[in-house]
């Protein structure tokens, strides 16, 4: 029983010196590979917005002219129900682009998977409210994401050359797809929302895996006609008179 103890107790012991040895040994290897992607990931960031930085505009009168300007699409309001500030600075910019006569039609590319989800359709509806005839307002259902809008733009829409509006961040990413695709873009950048750095964040990741995506060669979720999903109506029932 003691003889066990004591093999038992030695066994650990190489164990734990194994373990002191192999440790520090995994730990800076995998820091051996941590630096290196982050700064490919740093290049992409930074490359991105190099290569496209003569399309961005960021003054109305230096805006180009162009037919068609595309909004992409963002929620009205976070999930916590205050109003996203995104949001609002893109129609801003979209009803600054009509007003000063820098596009003629404006199209609204957003998500609509759901019936009771439509981007296009609340930018639409506020967009009209600013004073935009209905007319000039198209709308993409089916721009689900960046790289849906823009290749549903160009191959669904035709539209060439045509004008984006987003925040400059979102902007240049949208834009490298397009110059990927051999898609004449430009950019109208919207006012940036002070203090939000996580979005920014999370844009820097969303480029290495735009890239990757490329590389792959992602298309379009779907290059379908764009079709509006609405709610079901619901059926009224008349109540029966209490004398029947």
């Amino acid at each position: 029983m003691t003889e066990n103890i004591k093999e038992n107790s030695i066994e650990q012991q190489s164990r734990l010196r194994r373990l002191k040895i192999y440790i520090p040994r995994l730990i800076k290897g995998l820091l051996g590979l941590v630096f290196p992607i982050f700064f490919l990931m740093l290049l992409i960031d930074i490359g991105t917005s190099y290569l496209v930085r003569h399309q961005v505009y960021t003054k109305i009168e230096d805006l180009p002219y162009r037919e068609y300007a595309v909004v992409l699409g963002t929620a009205k309001f976070y999930l916590s129900g205050s109003p996203n500030l995104y949001y609002k600075y893109r129609l801003d910019a979209a009803n600054d682009i009509f007003e000063g006569k820098k596009a003629t039609y404006l199209l609204m590319s957003g998500d609509n998977k759901t019936a009771y989800y439509n981007e296009p359709k609340t930018m639409t509806n506020d967009l009209l409210r600013k004073g935009i005839p209905n007319q000039y307002l198209k709308q993409d259902y089916a721009g689900y994401n960046t790289l849906d809008s823009i290749i549903r733009a160009d191959k669904v829409f035709q539209l060439k050359p045509f004008t984006i509006i987003s925040q400059r961040f979102h902007c240049e990413r949208a834009l490298l797809i397009a110059k990927f695709h051999n898609i004449e873009a430009i950019c109208y950048a919207a006012k940036y929302p002070e203090e939000h750095y996580k979005v920014r964040i999370r844009e820097f990741f969303a480029r290495t895996g735009m890239l990757i995506n490329l590389l792959l060669g992602a298309d379009a979720t779907t290059l379908d006609p764009p079709q509006i999903l609405e709610p079901p109506k619901r059926k009224v029932e008349i109540p029966k008179r209490l004398d029947e």
